[in-house]
């Protein structure tokens, strides 16, 4: 049993951020509840719900939510219900009859998460977009890539993820712990522009400071240091160098045998070129199963960079149960971990509408009522 056990979350279907929100928080025990489409509202499945790992850990209810009878049937889970996720554009929730006002009304204790890229005001708040846009927009694109080289896109870590999913679940929970106070539920407005911006908090912090510029590829953290890079093995594979501080880079230098040679100092910027392409060939001569004899466990601040296929067998993640393996799927584990309310994945991702009846029941829906619901085609 989590550390949420006890809580209930509604969620409404959608992509992305919105769905890892629920996964984090049913991965710490709260009982989620994934509103997802019926077949009328066009629902399509192209792939077994199993490998949709976002989803997993949850009961999926389908409902019509172009049905009066099927937002009545929200409205009414809602009653009993924590918190709400939403991931739709500003006002459809309110055009459908499930926006905050009417949440509020019938619990108002809800917290109600609201999951969008550019925010619910402000002159972009309407318009599409995806996670490389919103980093875009605060600056966090600008600063990952290469010297010479365009942006480069960092998967959709820092704006769906980092900046969205975390900073909704993180809100919820804050909303959830305020309102055991004050009894009263609110509004959890949740961009992923502003949670991609406060991840950039120590960047802009840095660059107030001086010591970072606006020129990718230059600075300490971005692969212009020669000590905080990637480099290529013998076998054509890669190895991650972090030897930040002083004495982890002098444990580098005496690891690669660099410290028998007259270097420049290692925050000599003007340097740092010279010295990457000196590193870059040192480390060229070895293979990466090599190197990480060498330095793997050591202070060098040293890993070898593996592949998605590589990493879950890793002995450092297998000692830690990093990953776990459910219905033939490896996937990560629930994080972070507790010493006394045991994270863990409620169980795999379930099909759209597979816990419809026994849901509603369990949340107070009589058999005959159900029974109508399916009738009307409000609930399949």
């Amino acid at each position: 049993m989590g550390p949420l056990a006890g809580y209930k979350v509604i969620e409404l279907a959608g992509i992305g951020p919105g769905p890892m929100c629920a996964m984090l928080l049913s991965d710490m025990g709260a009982e989620v509840l994934r509103i997802d489409r019926t077949e009328a509202s066009g629902l399509g499945i192209s792939q077994p719900s199993k490998f949709s790992l976002l989803n997993r850990g949850r009961r999926s209810a389908a409902v019509d939510l172009k049905q009066p009878e099927g937002v009545e049937t929200v409205l009414r889970l809602v009653e009993k219900a924590d918190a709400l996720i939403e991931g739709f554009r500003p006002g459809v929730t309110e055009r459908l009859g499930l926006g905050p006002d009417d949440c509020l009304k019938r619990n108002p204790k809800l917290i109600y998460g609201r999951m969008t890229g550019w925010g619910q005001e402000g002159p972009l708040s309407h318009a599409a977009g995806h996670d490389m846009n919103y980093i875009a927009l605060i600056g966090a694109l600008h600063a990952i890539g290469r010297r010479g080289g365009p942006p480069v896109p960092p998967l959709n870590l820092v704006g769906d993820f980092g900046g969205g999913a975390l900073y909704l679940a993180f809100g919820i929970v804050c909303g959830i712990l305020e309102a055991q106070k004050s009894g009263k539920g609110q509004v959890v407005d949740a961009a992923m522009t502003d949670g991609a911006a406060s991840l950039m908090t120590a960047a802009y912090g840095m660059k107030a400071m001086g010591i970072q510029t606006d020129e990718r590829g230059t600075n300490i953290l971005d692969s212009g240091a020669h000590f905080y890079d990637v480099y290529e093995t013998s076998d054509g594979k890669y190895v991650s160098i972090a030897s930040i501080e002083a004495k982890f880079y002098a444990e580098l230098l005496e690891k690669t045998g660099l410290d028998k040679e007259d270097l420049p100092k290692q925050m000599d910027k003007s340097k740092w070129p010279e010295m990457t392409e000196r590193l870059a060939a040192v480390i060229k001569t070895k293979t990466r199963d090599e190197w990480c004899e060498i330095m793997e466990g050591s202070d060098v601040c040293f890993a070898p960079v593996l592949s998605l296929e590589e990493a879950p067998d890793h002995p450092h993640n297998k000692a830690r149960q990093t990953f776990v393996e459910i219905e033939g799927v490896v996937q990560p584990a629930a994080a972070p971990r507790f010493s006394r309310t045991k994270s863990e994945i409620q169980g795999p991702a379930a099909d759209p509408g597979q816990h419809t009846e026994a849901a509603l029941a369990d949340w107070g829906f009589g058999a005959d009522e159900i029974a109508k619901l399916r009738e009307a085609g409000a609930v399949s």
